[in-house]
């Protein structure tokens, strides 16, 4: 044997294993890692650039910008004064590139309206957008503050953390290649970085005990919006159980009222799409359609639905952002509970049966004869871009992955941040969309019947999200920040979840790497003050001064008597979730957005406990849109009164009117309905106040 050619082999061995297991913040010549090109990770990598760190962003796919540069092109966010840093010049470089005429194609910019509100927007930014644009922007952007970009690497999910007690030394990739560095972020959809690192969290909803709020867990009696029609038979051959459930619908118990689960909201694809026939790629019958997975959608229908199950916005140059909406849509319910914790391969076929399942949506809109003529035609007018998403026929290439894992940390985001009930003493980003959740599952309710569940839209003002809620507990993680799964309940994280809030934190995550590094602390012990003159220093917005919606409502245990909110009253009809108008009562009202008359009521049961007079009062909301002859019956043992309440008019009282005076020993009905109104109705609360 050559002994000196073994020597030398054990010299290189010990290197590399020194490299994989020992802190060495230069092994890979980066500062900063982050794992996930989503527009999150790039504000990151970009911010660490610009605090004179070495920076690299592994990609797993090809593309980067996540979902803001695959087909999310209508901006959410709420209020967008809320944004600012990299975030908002992200929006202004799109304002820039859309002011050069030549960017505009297939429209003049002065036809071009978009139909998103304009809340909170200045003319300094732009939040509608073509796909490509903002990928071409977002890589523009790396090259220009030389941040490393590594594409096509993914994750080893058996062995790919490498840690020296709570401290991580590196990655390593399926592929076999080792990245170091002193500071890691997790920026992806997933959360595998932090989930293979040892950080603890959670997958689905969350009981509404555990953090003391009621829009978590199972919400039956809040299913109202996006569902589907009255009567809708579940089973292959209606009115046989034996011939099995259709497609997408389970049997099971749809679980307690609040209670939680490991149901995940569903994922759908953000559909870019145009109505220029030269640019257009018209919808197509798929390899391996199966009709059977589209008969709820033809039966709702004939059960009465008249609307496209769709939500486009215009995008510039005739092209869309195409959302789920109503009871059966894009959102593929049901079939996404695995994905979080998945490995590669599970994770390919659910995004692969989600492809089918969207693109199967799409042929049966445009050829079946049992779809309404006027949708069919309505689709049928819209097709893929041949310049978008090229590489996978028009289609997008990021799934939406409206949550997986979420961090538990020594802070958790909840339904009290939102509502403005708590606020952390160490922001680093405003949320400010409604809380807001996708149906979770689709289920067979006890009239045998098909019904959506999950679905939860409740407005906030901008609110301000803890640096502890990006950092893990320090025991498990001292140089890992995640900024896109950050801690946070299923209800606070449907409001924080959008792509500008993800921009925002990935900059503040990224400038407290850089001063962790610099003062040689782990991410927990960064100076706070030191990172909140930094973070204003570039313009991040931190404390909201504006107008303030008063989303938490009027507490009901603040209000005497017998009240009844909305979410206890019994629902006919499809009606909507708001908070949008303040001065409700709880968190939330029902409206029946002017639609479907005389086919939606609202029912409360008062009981009463001690026999007597009662003024029995409704709560409303007034507004300009609102019902000026909105029908309201009382009904308290044989007798029955009619009245009519103008909500237009603001209740004189505290936010209510009185209905009458009643004499009542055990119960009073109130029901409200739609029927003949003409305007907005709205259904918030009832009270009944004994009188002396």
């Amino acid at each position: 044997m050559n002994v000196t050619r073994c020597l030398a082999g054990l010299l290189i061995l010990s290197l590399v294993l020194c490299a994989v297991t020992h802190a060495a913040p230069t092994t890979a010549g980066f500062d900063i890692i982050v794992y996930g090109g989503s527009a999150g990770g790039v504000a990151a990598a970009v911010q660490a650039r610009r605090m004179g760190k070495t920076a690299a962003i592994i990609e797993p796919g090809k593309h980067l910008g996540g979902l803001t540069s695959g087909g999310l092109g209508a901006t959410d966010i709420g209020n967008k004064a809320a944004i600012g840093g990299v975030s908002r010049e992200f929006y202004q470089r799109v304002r820039k590139h859309y002011n050069d005429p030549k960017s505009w194609t297939y429209e003049k910019p002065e036809n071009y309206r978009s139909g998103r509100g304009t809340e909170g927007a200045v003319e300094d930014a732009m939040w509608t957008f073509e796909p490509s644009v903002a990928e071409k922007i977002l890589r523009n952007w790396c090259e220009e503050e030389k941040v490393t970009v590594i594409y096509g690497k993914r994750l080893d999910l058996k062995d790919g953390v490498q840690k020296q007690g709570n401290h991580i030394i590196s990655i390593r990739m399926e592929s076999g290649e080792v990245y170091a560095a002193q500071m890691f972020l997790d920026a992806s959809y997933e959360g595998d970085l932090f989930a293979f690192a040892g950080v603890k969290f959670h997958v689905g909803r969350e009981a509404n005990s555990v953090y003391g709020e009621t829009l978590n867990g199972v919400q039956v009696k809040n299913a109202r919006s996006h569902q589907l029609v009255a009567g809708v038979d579940p089973y292959v051959k209606k009115g046989d159980k034996s011939s099995g459930l259709l497609p997408g619908v389970h049997g099971d118990s749809p679980g307690e009222e609040g209670a939680g689960d490991k149901r995940v909201q569903a994922y759908n694809f953000r559909m870019c799409l145009t109505d220029r026939p030269e640019n257009k790629i018209p919808f197509s019958k798929p390899e391996g359609y199966d009709p059977l997975r589209f008969e709820l959608l033809l039966r709702n229908f004939e059960a009465g639905e008249t609307k496209a199950p769709w939500a486009p916005t215009l995008m510039p140059n005739r092209k869309t952002d195409v959302n789920n909406n109503h009871g059966f849509a894009s959102d593929n319910i049901n079939m996404n509970y695995d994905y979080p914790e998945a490995d590669y391969k599970r994770r390919d076929e659910i995004f692969n049966d989600h492809l089918l399942y969207q693109r199967g949506l799409m042929w049966t809109l445009v050829s079946d004869p049992r779809v309404p003529e006027k949708i069919r035609n309505e689709v049928s007018r819209w097709g893929l871009c041949k310049d978008e998403f090229a590489e996978h026929d028009g289609w997008p290439h990021q799934m939406y992955v409206r949550e997986a894992r979420r961090m538990i940390s020594d802070y958790v985001m909840t339904q009290a941040d939102c509502q403005a009930r708590r606020k952390c003493d160490d922001p680093v980003g405003l949320g400010a969309y409604n809380m807001d959740s996708h149906n979770v599952q689709r289920y067979v309710d006890e009239k045998g019947q098909v019904r959506n569940e999950g679905d939860v839209q409740v407005g906030v003002s901008p609110y301000p999200i803890s640096y502890k809620s990006i950092v893990p507990s320090e025991d498990q993680a001292s140089n890992l920040l995640v900024p896109v799964n950050l801690s946070s309940s299923h209800i606070a994280f449907g409001s924080i979840r959008m792509e500008p809030v993800f921009m925002v934190l990935g900059q503040s995550a990224a400038t407290a790497a850089c001063i962790a590094i610099d003062d040689k602390v782990t991410v927990q012990k960064v100076d706070y003050k030191k990172l909140n003159e930094r973070l204003l220093a570039d313009k991040q917005v931190l404390v909201w001064t504006g107008a303030v919606k008063g989303s938490a409502g009027i507490d009901v245990k603040d209000l005497k008597g017998v009240v009844v909110d909305d979410n206890k009253a019994k629902v006919v009809g499809d009606w909507g979730v708001s908070s949008v108008t303040p001065g409700f009562v709880g968190t939330q009202y029902l409206h029946d957005n002017n639609e479907e008359k005389g086919q939606r009521t609202v029912t409360f049961v008062l009981p009463i406990s001690e026999a007597g007079k009662y003024d029995v009062r409704l709560f409303y909301t007034s507004n300009g849109n609102r019902a000026t002859n909105v029908p309201v019956t009382v009904k308290v043992g044989d007798k029955t009164t009619e009245v009519k309440v103008n909500q237009r008019e603001k209740p004189k009282a505290d936010n209510y009117v009185s209905l009458g005076n009643f004499e009542a020993e055990k119960e009073i009905i109130v029901i409200i309905s739609n029927a003949g109104t003409d305007g907005h109705v709205i259904a918030d609360a009832v009270q009944a106040v004994k009188l002396p």
